[in-house]
């Protein structure tokens, strides 16, 4: 299932990776594309959207 999140809180590159690694920790199957300009995160995975989302939450983003 593709989940495709927007998170308005990435503001740098560093943010990204933050994300990203915060969503592999917990879902190492998963396939992350995010893109900083549009703040959108999409995620390929078997995961609920809102685990997803709590995952990013977690890491100290927002979900919109």
């Amino acid at each position: 299932m593709t989940i495709n999140l927007l998170v308005p809180s990435m503001v740098c590159d560093g943010c990204v990776k933050v994300v990203q690694e915060a969503i592999l920790n917990q879902e190492p199957k998963a396939k992350v594309e995010i893109n900083l300009d549009t703040k959108q995160v999409k995620v390929d995975t078997n995961a609920s959207e809102a685990s997803i989302k709590q995952i990013i939450i977690a890491a100290g983003h927002t979900v919109e």
